[in-house]
């Protein structure tokens, strides 16, 4: 079996957490943020988890796992 190439883009986008669950940041965050609550451009930091849907596509973009 050759080895499989992992998508640089996804693998910039996506973390994987200690336990294996796929991690990402929101989106809308890059600017225009000073019209944005408080609490809106805190949660923005935040990394959320990925939607289960989008697990198993996403997982074969990064087939080894982030480091």
């Amino acid at each position: 079996m050759p080895k499989l190439k992992t998508h640089k883009g996804a693998q910039n986008r996506f973390k994987l957490t200690g336990n294996g669950k796929m991690m990402r940041m929101k989106g809308l965050k890059s600017h225009l943020r000073r019209n944005k609550s408080k609490r809106a451009r805190r949660q923005f930091d935040e990394m959320i988890p990925v939607a289960k849907a989008d697990v198993q596509r996403l997982s074969r973009l990064i087939p080894y796992g982030t480091p």
